[in-house]
């Protein structure tokens, strides 16, 4: 990764370009005092050390180069990022040796740093802090996704209230990426083919510490202007631009890492934008092998993994047929299918009108699914479940891994030097188990010294965002001087921060006004709130309630305590779970997949008030924070007025008197005994540390051992199971039972049953005794063995069981189901026969 004004820097400091373009800078603050040193107002506007660089005069940088202190400065920058670099990763611990191929991480959007703005929420964070968890452990991983012209939009409020967007250009020049190269120094240049075109997709490479993320870019002068404009904006456009979007991101994606000459072990899709690398992934296996599809996808399939983040399958992403027919019949030939065969990938029945749905297509060929919290996996085998019909929803081939947060991307600076006292400087490059041990020996005098110190940075912050917002709208300078007033740092703040739309329920603190008025105004026990959101550029809803919170904050009785800041980004972001001290979240329940902005409040000791859904569903407990119990019923009707009632109930009674309760000293021993709490059980829990060494042992590694197995002598186990599956689907009628024989054996039950089997291998089908697990058990499945044959039948085998259980045998039903020693099941094939007896 080269870019041209690396080469123009004085000597002395031409390593500056480079830790410039290494956004490692956007958790490590080390080299901060480099940006200041160069440029303190641009570095305190921008925030991206980059554009501060490429800004700076040449007789500024020619003076620096001469300044003993800024070398001095500089040299110890670039000496820590060697050790960085250097020191022993915890992917050398837990990573089997020889470990082939990186793994590929696609993501339709990356938040790594608001100078590179390719996001548009909580997606797009996460995969920014998956990434940095993984440089941090050193786990091998390669990012792709699109380099977008606009990304997503900038909002202004106007002087009603009402939301603007605005969508400033992305210029790759002032971005914080190089060009990408091939051997013979020219622009690396992907190509994909379109209807009556060929796309030529530009490669970028941002550096995210010790990985690449590599981003394409349609943005070509040989495209045509159409095409250009494919990675125009983040989520904009109609269907089709979404498709050639998802095209360049899927089979754009994998041909970048063939270009690159990487191999992925495995390919792990973070959403099903990205679902066409399967497919591409199984053509190339089909050319390297000379094999037909469908062996190739049993090849693949097991190297993929696909992660889930949708609460409702009305969010899936679907597709008209006759777009696909458009985009996909001559793919369909390159992989050597009837147009209708790959049309089935994503879609259900086959009803002509049926849309392709891109998740089913992702589920199908993927060797691993899981959902992004536990209360997600229950809602995402309801949502998934027409894909495994006659399944036991419990059965359904969707597991979870819990979101978590990559924290030093979110610690306040007061926050970090706490956490480095506590428990050292390389706290978060491993394990974190241990971690909650040293916040428990923090004194409670300076917990709450942090606590006060990042108050006041957020108040500070939000006057001067505040006034940058006021001026932008003609206020007068009266209006002006107030918002100097607004807000106290020695108030309780509450943040309420998100994407305003329906579900989210942005406006229930405003069902009763003059509640929340009275709450904020309360002469003794005062109260503060910041609230920052944009809603979707068509979601007149979702603008309507941001009207109202403008209105609201605008009141004359509650202007000093209310507060609405707009163009909520990842640095708005950053300050408020830095600052504030309690974090609302109210979404409907089972409505949010998981959400992780309340995750980034804990390790600045910040406490969580919000609805038992998604993550707080599972991380809930009362001396940790205040839950609002909705629903009980996952997709049930929500009650908004009852779950208003409790949350006020809950600030007035609970929240409130917490905070302000001191002892003699002037403490709030309560408030701050909850606060160490959170910190030290849920910040370790919910970092990404964890969240990502889950993926490696429960996803990662084991996808690429079945990758690598089924690859190994020229695909045999590959070949072998996609010859199982055509004789398990041409024959499957066949199969059928005998009379089931029950008898009393000691402590439960011995089942017999004889299975006839057409002319399917006796291997090839297993029987199973299934009952619903009472309470406190996990198997619900039970194997039986077989014995033998069925005496005097054709390719009949008879089957036996055993069950120790005090349940009656009526509770057991029998079951037949496809069975090979290599096939996951009902993940590859959903075929099973019930018995009825």
């Amino acid at each position: 990764m080269t870019h041209p004004l690396l080469h123009q820097l004085p000597e002395p400091i031409r390593s500056l370009g480079t830790l410039t373009l290494d956004l490692r800078w956007t958790w490590c603050h080390g080299a901060d005092s480099l940006w200041t040193m160069l440029d303190a107002e641009l570095w305190e506007r921008t925030r991206n050390p980059w554009l501060v660089l490429q800004n700076t005069p040449k007789s500024r940088l020619d003076s620096l180069a001469a300044d003993p202190h800024f070398l001095a400065e500089l040299a110890r920058v670039q000496r820590e990022c060697d050790e960085y670099v250097s020191r022993r990763r915890q992917w050398e611990d837990i990573g089997p040796p020889g470990f082939r191929g990186p793994i590929a991480y696609f993501s339709m959007e990356f938040g790594v740093a608001e100078g590179l703005p390719i996001y548009s929420g909580g997606l797009g964070v996460l995969s920014g802090d998956h990434l940095k968890t993984a440089s941090d452990l050193g786990v091998p991983i390669v990012g792709i996704g699109l380099l977008y012209q606009e990304g997503y939009f900038r909002q202004m409020l106007d002087r009603h209230g009402r939301q603007i967007e605005l969508y400033p250009a992305n210029l790759p020049h002032t971005l914080p990426i190089s060009a990408v190269r091939g051997a013979d120094g020219q622009r690396l240049i992907v190509p994909v083919d379109l209807p009556g075109r060929t796309l030529r997709l530009l490669v970028w490479q941002a550096q995210v510490g010790r990985v690449p993320l590599y981003l394409l870019d349609s943005n070509d002068p040989l495209n045509s202007p159409a095409d250009r404009g494919i990675t125009g904006q983040l989520y904009g456009g109609g269907k089709e631009n979404r498709l050639t979007q998802e095209i360049a991101l899927g089979i754009g994606g994998w041909r970048l890492l063939q270009a690159l000459d990487l191999e992925p072990a495995v390919c792990h899709l973070n959403e099903g934008h990205a679902a066409l690398v399967t497919l591409e992934r199984a053509r190339t296996f089909m050319k390297r092998h000379q094999v037909g599809f469908w062996p190739a996808l049993w090849a693949t399939r097991a190297g993929n993994v696909f992660t889930t983040h949708t609460p409702v399958a009305a969010a899936f992403d679907t597709f008209p047929v006759e777009l696909l027919a458009q985009y996909g019949r001559d793919y369909a030939a390159e992989l050597r299918l009837p147009p209708e065969h790959l049309l089935a990938l994503g879609r259900l029945r086959g009803d002509p009108d049926e849309p392709f749905n891109m998740a089913y297509l992702a589920a199908r060929t993927c060797g691993r699914i899981n959902a992004v919290s536990r209360l997600h996996g229950e809602v995402s085998r309801r949502i998934f479940q027409d894909l495994y019909p006659r399944w036991p929803r419990a059965e359904v081939p969707i597991g979870h891994v819990t979101n978590g947060v990559h924290m030093p991307s979110w610690d306040s600076a007061h926050a970090d030097r706490l956490w480095t006292a506590a428990c050292g400087k390389t706290r978060w490059l491993g394990r974190t188990n241990a971690l909650g041990q040293g916040i428990a020996a923090v004194p409670d005098e300076q917990l709450w010294d942090m606590r006060a110190a990042s108050r006041l940075d957020l108040v500070d912050y939000a006057r001067r965002r505040l006034a940058t917002q006021l001026a932008q709208r003609g206020a007068s300078a009266k209006l002006l001087a107030r918002s100097a007033e607004a807000l106290d740092p020695n108030v309780l703040t509450l943040g309420f921060a998100r994407r305003f739309t329906e579900y989210k329920r942005p406006s229930i603190l405003l069902r009763d006004a003059e509640r929340l008025a009275r709450l904020l105004g309360d002469p003794s026990r005062p109260v503060q709130i910041i609230v920052a959101g944009k809603a979707h550029a068509h979601d007149e809803v979702g603008k309507g309630y941001i009207a109202q919170w403008s209105a609201f904050a605008n009141r004359d009785d509650v202007r000093t305590r209310a507060v609405f800041l707009e163009d909520y980004d990842m640095t708005l972001a950053a300050h408020l779970v830095q600052g504030v001290d309690v974090w609302i979240n109210t979404p409907r329940r089972a409505w949010e997949a998981c959400g992780t902005s309340g995750m980034k409040v804990l390790v600045n000791g910040g406490l969580n008030l919000s609805e038992l859904d998604g993550w707080w569903a599972e991380a809930y407990t009362p001396e940790v924070g205040w839950g609002v119990n909705g629903s009980g019923e996952i997709g049930g009707p929500a009650d908004d007025e009852r779950e208003a009632e409790m949350l006020y109930r809950l600030l007035e009674e609970q929240v409130v008197p917490e905070f302000y309760r001191r002892d003699a000293s002037g403490l709030p021993r309560q408030w701050i005994a909850r606060l160490r709490a959170s910190m030290t059980q849920l910040t370790p829990q919910f970092s990404t540390n964890r969240m990502l060494l889950e993926y490696v042992r429960d996803y990662y590694l084991p996808a690429a051992a079945d990758y690598a197995q089924r690859c190994a002598d020229g695909a045999a186990v590959a070949q072998s199971l996609w010859q199982w599956e055509r004789q398990i689907r041409r024959r499957w009628h066949e199969v059928h039972a005998g009379a089931l024989e029950v008898t009393r054996d000691g402590e439960g039950w011995a089942f017999s049953l004889p299975v006839y089997l057409g002319d399917l291998p006796a291997d090839s089908v297993a029987a199973q005794l299934y009952a619903e697990p009472a309470p406190g058990e996990m198997q619900a499945a039970f194997p039986m063995q077989p014995v033998g044959p069925v005496p005097g039948a054709i390719n009949g085998v008879l089957f036996r069981a055993h069950i120790a259980t005090g349940r009656p045998a009526a509770d057991f039903t029998l079951r037949l189901v496809p069975s090979h020693p290599h096939a996951k099941v009902p993940l590859e094939t959903n075929r099973i026969r019930w018995i009825e007896h």
